[in-house]
């Protein structure tokens, strides 16, 4: 079948197809451009399927915050390139409105929902995405917050625009009221988390067989060095500590301040500026982190 370019440009126009594909859909379909699109889709789908097995290492985290609402989301896609690209970005932000929208409590939840306001489903919408895209795309993690006594902030490391980028991080807080330095502080914590990639809150929320495991492996280490054993115990409690200085918020050095701690700060700016500021809890979300 001859066919014009103008029809070929129209059904790429209206499909992200590449050349060849519409070429064979408009050959299909008799050139009627709607039944091309239909083809196109039913290529797409069997497209995204085959291409679902591939490796998905890179992408975008998305933060979105309405409110007392939030959402911290991870998509993943093959390559930067994708994640660069205005569609899948426009995708990533439409996908964290919906899941924001319908109070989502994980991946399965939101691939069921309605897409923002279509008829299409979220795994409908993805599956067009991974076709027009011609990557393996993947929703990998999501949490949604809901804290009605708590104020929200964001923060996004290597971002590509105001609400993705590599590393995401959603903290909720409790405050006198907003403000500017309250909003700058809180600002602050948040780059602290994304730099510092704190295990727990505090001592007492971090996870004891993590500790134990340090402990043990600190052990192994000072066998060998025929010191008495009340002796090995304290050298191994000096590094437990050390330990819980690294990986726990509140103990950490802040980023900001190397000569206070993260709860030695909160404590400082309360005194300076009466307040009553307090972390309730965080999420934080590295590209392709396990």
């Amino acid at each position: 079948m001859n066919l014009s370019p103008a029809i070929i440009k129209e059904l790429r126009e209206k499909s992200g197809a590449g050349m060849m594909d519409c070429k064979k859909a408009l050959d299909e379909s008799g050139g009627d451009v709607e039944k091309a699109i239909e083809w196109l889709r039913k290529k797409g789908i069997n497209t995204a399927q085959k291409k679902s097995s591939r490796l998905a290492s890179d992408g975008l985290v998305t933060v979105k915050i309405d409110g007392d609402k939030g959402i911290i989301i991870e998509v993943n896609a093959e390559t930067d390139f994708v994640a660069r690209n205005e569609n899948f970005q426009k995708f990533c932000d439409e996908l964290a409105f919906t899941g924001l929208k319908n109070e989502v409590q994980g991946v399965e939840s939101l691939l069921k929902c309605k897409f923002l306001d279509s008829n299409q489903t979220v795994q409908e919408n993805l599956t067009n995405l991974i076709s027009k895209l011609g990557e393996n795309i993947v929703i990998r993690r999501l949490e949604y917050i809901h804290e009605k006594s708590y104020s929200l902030e964001k923060y996004l490391h290597n971002s590509i625009n105001i609400n993705s980028g590599k590393i995401g991080v959603l903290l909720s807080f409790k405050s006198n009221q907003i403000n500017e330095s309250v909003t700058d502080f809180s600002k602050n914590i948040c780059m602290h988390i994304a730099a510092t990639d704190p295990k727990s809150m505090n001592i007492d929320s971090l996870n004891k067989n993590l500790v134990e495991k340090e402990r043990s492996i600190y052990i192994e280490q000072l066998k060998s060095s025929k010191k008495p054993d009340d002796i090995i115990e304290k050298i191994v409690d000096g590094k437990i500590k050390k330990f819980y200085q690294e990986v726990c918020l509140l103990e950490q050095t802040f980023v900001m301040d190397n000569k206070l701690n993260v709860n030695e700060c909160i404590s400082a700016f309360n005194k300076e500026h009466e307040e009553i500021f307090e972390i309730y809890n965080y999420v934080i979300f590295k590209l392709g982190q396990e």
